[in-house]
């Protein structure tokens, strides 16, 4: 049995499970109870808690990974350092590897490949830009969420660009199939090197295929430094000539050749996005990238390097000359944009004669952005006549609790992906889940419990504990607890009995009277295991309250046995209830209040509305609901309910308020009121005149 698994760390991550295991580390998923939110938890192998190595890259990835913030990165939310545990909390991502999925796809389409390289890019440009480097990018240490979102995680061996020990010296290498070759050599490792490990996973998406493939690592590693990989159109020839050419452009083993940052990637990326017929004309040891090296001006200045098939698209590679730091003088500018502008011209030409055709073909299939589906309600999707227009929707029915009936869990093709409009897209969507109640086991056998479970639809698992009174074997409790309703298929862990244990110790004092989140905090610290928690309604006791713990408070029992509590659920506690109602506005004359609860008046005040504008009413009840009324010179003025079990105020009816007349009998002026309309001003007034306390009792 797990020794995390069902305690809680610090009083205040629970652990539900292991959901992974790294070289170093186990990671749990955990409900963060003073977040409200369900987190991962990474915690630090014991057999390494002694070792300096692995103790430094622990705390090296903690160090890097509060350095982030970005939404391309796994966030971090809270690390811990003492002496018995380390661990490091991070936000719970609800997905699969990228490697799960490429191994369930095989090949990738290339607009999708090219989706998760830019979110990659985008978190690497990040962390680059931080300092860190993070040298074991690989796609087993890539999460995809549901949406198509990525998100960079494992910083393990990350390092700081300054950092004086950044070789292979500690042996703390990624996986040989994804390491730049420098990085398998041992030598100096620079941002460059996460540039090589995405180029080798875009190289996998396209092909369905790792560059370099042995039967042990050393030979793999040798392959990174001296081999050339199959060119990627060689296994897959769909694939665009431009993509191929970035694909090698990252992976080339020299550092010097490659990309050299990851913006200066993401910018041939979106150059080649914008035209996927592009190709680029990348020479040795070139800086620069789209367009011939275009966002490099000393790459104009080497007209020998560029061919006069140059092709070009001028808007963008204006954009790009305009956004450089250093910019050439205004002739060298001028003459490069006319040079430009003429070959795009040129290009253009040919482009057109050699699509005439398709261009003047009608009906030509359209291509939008996929829009994002994900989390929204399929009926929601059915009534938007702009999606079912552009699409045609097939669905399936998933199944997660904690999402809504109806919701769409998940889409194909992705968001952001350009596809041809009418195209059928893949819709997963949630369905009803059927809910059970956890049956109460508690003294049978383990073998009749899990029978009894599975006839409920649950699934079991067993924890044994230590217990003194319940017979080996035997149930001592179930959590969640009996009576709790729960999804079908939950797994309900078992509390089965291994009988008294030899180590004795004291249910601890004072537990009565604190309260529950601290009483179990307190227990679960000191080893034990909580049991039963069962709420009493009649205990006047506020909300929370322990009213009782068994064993008992001093009670000598076994080392990590049973406490069951008993707690007040609140219902029975006297609670006050206090509202302030709004007074009408513009009435300047005192008028009297008159509150009725249930139908007895409660009391009576004369107040002025232009001086008080507020009148508070307070009420105290232990459960049920008071109806109050308010009346203002007798006239209805507003409702409320008092809900003592919800602890609320509601305003059910508010009525206009209506002046009385003046003690001269005559009417106040009214702004409404005009001499066309005399009888419907005497009318008003004999109505006002008759209001009377009928319906009600002084």
């Amino acid at each position: 049995m797990d020794k995390y698994i069902g305690k809680r760390l610090d009083g205040k991550y629970e652990i539900h499970e292991l959901i992974g295991v790294g070289g170093m580390a186990y990671v749990y998923k955990a409900y963060d109870r003073v977040g409200d939110r369900w987190v991962a938890i990474k915690i630090l192998k014991e057999e390494f808690s002694n070792n300096s190595d692995f103790l430094r890259r622990f705390r090296n990835e903690a160090k890097a990974i509060t350095l982030l913030s970005h939404p391309n990165i796994v966030g971090v939310y809270d690390v811990s350092f003492g002496d018995q545990i380390q661990y490091i909390v991070m936000e719970y991502i609800d997905g699969i590897t990228l490697k799960q999925y490429i191994e369930q796809e095989g090949t990738i389409r290339w607009q999708e490949a090219l989706h998760f390289t830019t979110q990659i890019l985008l978190a690497l440009e990040h962390a680059h830009e931080k300092g860190i480097i993070h040298r074991d990018i690989k796609p087993q240490n890539i999460m995809l969420l549901r949406d198509g979102t990525i998100k960079v995680a494992d910083f393990g061996i990350a390092r700081f660009l300054q950092s004086e020990t950044q070789t292979m010296t500690d042996k703390a290498i990624g996986s040989v199939h994804y390491i730049a070759p420098e990085q398998a050599r041992g030598d100096y490792i620079t941002n460059k090197a996460d540039i090589y490990s995405v180029g080798v996973m875009l190289y996998e998406m396209l092909t369905g295929k790792l560059p370099f493939t042995a039967d042990n690592a050393v030979s793999v590693a040798l392959m990174q430094l001296q081999a050339k990989p199959a060119m990627p159109r060689e296994v897959n020839p769909s694939i665009p000539k431009g993509l191929e050419q970035i694909t090698m452009r990252a992976m080339e083993k020299n550092p010097v050749d490659r990309f050299q940052s990851a913006g200066e990637m993401l910018d041939d990326i979106e150059a080649f996005r914008r035209n996927p017929n592009m190709v680029f004309h990348y020479g040795p040891a070139q800086i620069g990238g789209a367009y011939n090296g275009a966002r490099s001006m000393e790459a104009y200045d080497n007209s020998t390097r560029f061919p006069a098939s140059y092709n070009d698209n001028y808007e963008y590679e204006e954009e790009l000359v305009r956004s450089r730091k250093s910019a050439k003088s205004a002739m060298v500018v001028k003459g490069v944009v006319a040079a430009v502008v003429l070959v795009a011209l040129f290009v253009g030409a040919i482009w057109l004669l050699n699509n005439w055709d398709e261009i003047t073909t009608p009906e030509v299939a359209q291509e939008i952005e996929m829009p994002q589906l994900v989390g929204k309600l399929y009926t929601d999707v059915l009534a938007d006549e702009e999606l079912t227009e552009n699409f045609q929707f097939t669905t399936t029915e998933g199944n997660d609790p904690e999402k809504q009936p109806g919701e769409i869990l998940n889409q194909d093709p992705k968001a952001g992906i350009m596809v041809k409009k009418g195209r059928q897209v893949e819709l997963l969507i949630n369905g009803s889940v059927e809910k059970t109640d956890v049956p109460d086991v508690k003294n049978y056998s383990s073998a009749d419990a899990i029978a009894l479970l599975k006839e409920f639809g649950l699934e079991a698992k067993i924890e044994d504990v230590a217990d003194d009174e319940i017979e080996v074997g035997y149930v001592v409790g179930t959590d969640p607890q009996a009576g709790e309703q729960v999804d079908v298929g939950t797994v309900v862990t078992l509390r089965v009995s291994k009988g008294p244990d030899d180590k004795k110790v004291k249910v601890p004092d004072n537990l009565v009277g604190d309260l529950v989140y601290n009483v179990t905090a307190l227990l679960e610290d000191q080893g034990f295991t909580i049991g039963s928690v069962n709420y009493d309604d009649t205990s006047t006791e506020p909300k929370d309250t322990v009213l009782s713990v068994n064993p008992s408070s001093g009670t000598e029992v076994s080392e990590g046995a049973t406490i069951d509590l008993v707690v007040s659920s609140g219902k029975g506690a006297t609670k006050e209830l206090s509202y302030s109602i709004s007074l009408p506005a513009g009435v300047s004359q005192d008028v009297t209040v008159k509150v009725y609860r249930n139908g007895t008046m409660e009391r009576t005040d004369t107040v002025n509305p232009s001086y008080a504008g507020t009148y508070s009413l307070s009420f105290t009840g232990t459960s049920g609901t008071d109806a109050v009324v308010v009346t203002l010179d007798d006239q209805e003025y507003m409702y409320l309910n008092f809900d003592y079990d919800n602890q609320t105020v509601t305003v059910t009816q508010t009525i206009p308020f209506q002046p009385q007349t003046s003690s001269g009998g005559e009417e106040e002026p009214s702004s409404s009121s005009t001499e066309e309309e005399p009888s419907s001003d005497t009318e008003d007034s004999s109505s006002s005149d008759e209001t009377s306390d009928e319906g009600w009792t002084e």
